[in-house]
């Protein structure tokens, strides 16, 4: 079949370039006007501006061709070799708890190391990111990503506009190729995206393989590696520093070759969030957002945020890791009656866990930022089992980290001490699972 030509200049698509789900305001060209009122639904198009504008030949004009156009300006070749993906679990596996947004055909990520990871054959890759309302919000909120190719970091970068478009690879041949998006900055503050995977590939992209465990880490600022990319104790909370793939939690599903998945939140504790005046502070806390996608001060196609999406729990871990009670500590300190309350409410988050994953390991542990309340984290799991007769759990004690390793942001964990932590780690699980 001979190919129709596509005659929006490169110029006028370029201009399109990071506009969301609803094309508007392409340009000034004649053409692309007319394309953004059709699409609009305020100006229907002619047979010969259908044959022109129909870039992948089905009889009709929709958002697709309009993203094609868009990508050929980027990436030049023939449109007719470019294929579009939308980022679902047909294509593209999902790392941690994402959420697909059928009408804006966007996965989006709030929990720190949220993602996606795909394969193709091909030369040319480009990847759409789309912000929340955070996008504003500047290096202390907005969202920080990166992309790997290959097992290659190509981009790390803080989300500030509405929408980007990433040129992940260009080359002159075809070869196999490994993609992998991921968040590096936790829920709270914002959340990402990932709408449009355009390939030159002839096949479909597929998900990337399935690790033989997956682990579900729940925590507070170290699981989600805050200002670990900045030894210096001052410069406050952003997500600029933040960067979950050097924290522990991370570092070990790398030593154990598994798939993860992020819970976690600074501040937030199971009994109290971080309290800097001794008084009860019940606003930060992990277990009522633990049946949520997440929980987010922004919104994701400006109405939705995660706080208000249940998530399905569909997939049960193979182990769940909990690391919380740093912050419940700043309420507890050391008087007795309080570090019980901390114990009979870190009971009751254990009976919720192990009603949503009947058969998963737990392993409970604290200490990289203080020892304070590894007693009574240990008390809880054996009253737990006590009381529930649930011998499929275990406890384990962090070393607390040392000056000569450094501190990061607000003395937090540096990467050395984060490393330190993850081998601890990964050798209990392998000498308790057998892993």
């Amino acid at each position: 079949m001979q190919k129709k030509v596509f005659i929006i200049s490169a110029i006028a698509v370029v201009a399109a370039l990071g506009i969301a789900a609803s094309p508007l305001a392409l340009g000034s060209s004649t053409t692309v006007d007319k394309l953004n009122a059709f699409l609009e639904g305020s100006e229907k198009l002619t047979e010969k501006e259908v044959a022109l504008l129909d870039m992948d030949h089905n009889g009709k004009v929709d958002r697709m061709d309009w993203v094609k156009a868009k990508y050929q300006a980027m990436l030049g070749g023939d449109a007719d070799q470019l294929q579009i993906f939308a980022p679902t679990e047909q294509y593209a596996k999902q790392l941690g708890r994402t959420y697909y947004h059928e009408e804006s055909k966007t996965t989006w990520c709030s929990l720190s190391g949220t993602g996606v990871a795909f394969s193709f054959h091909g030369r040319k890759c480009t990847l759409t990111l789309v912000a929340d309302t955070q996008y504003t919000a500047g290096e202390a909120n907005a969202a920080r990503y990166a992309i790997y190719l290959d097992g290659a970091l190509v981009k790390d970068a803080q989300l500030t506009t509405p929408t980007i478009d990433v040129e992940v690879l260009n080359a002159d041949a075809a070869a196999m190729h490994d993609v992998r998006v991921v968040k590096l900055s936790e829920a709270c503050n914002s959340s990402l995206g990932i709408r449009d995977i355009v390939v030159d590939a002839e096949e479909p992209i597929v998900p990337a393989a399935n690790k033989a465990h997956l682990i579900e880490f729940i925590g507070d600022s170290i699981t989600c590696g805050y200002g670990v990319d900045l030894e210096d104790t001052g410069g406050g909370f952003k997500t600029l520093t933040e960067n979950v793939t050097r924290a522990y939690a991370y570092r070990t599903a790398e030593m154990l070759d598994a798939d993860y998945s992020m819970v976690s939140y600074s501040g937030h504790g199971i009994l109290s969030g971080y309290t800097g005046n001794g008084q009860l502070n019940t606003k930060q806390l992990v277990p009522p957002y633990y049946d949520n996608l997440g929980f987010c001060y922004g919104k994701f196609e400006n109405i939705l945020q995660p706080q208000n999406i249940q998530w399905q729990f569909a997939n049960e871990p193979s182990l769940i890791v909990i690391n919380l009670g740093t912050n419940d500590a700043s309420y507890t300190g050391g008087d007795g009656t309080r570090q019980r309350a901390y114990a009979d409410a870190y009971i009751a988050f254990l009976k919720e866990i192990r009603a949503k994953n009947p058969n998963a390991p737990i392993l409970c542990t604290l200490g990289i930022m203080g020892t304070q309340l590894c007693d009574a984290m240990e008390l809880a799991v054996s009253d737990y089992t006590a009381e529930t007769g649930d011998t499929n759990i275990s406890s384990m004690r962090f070393a607390a980290q040392l000056a000569e390793d450094g501190y990061a942001v607000d003395w937090h964990p540096t990467a050395k001490t984060h490393d330190k932590a993850a081998t601890v780690l990964s050798d209990y699980i392998r000498n308790w699972l057998g892993w």
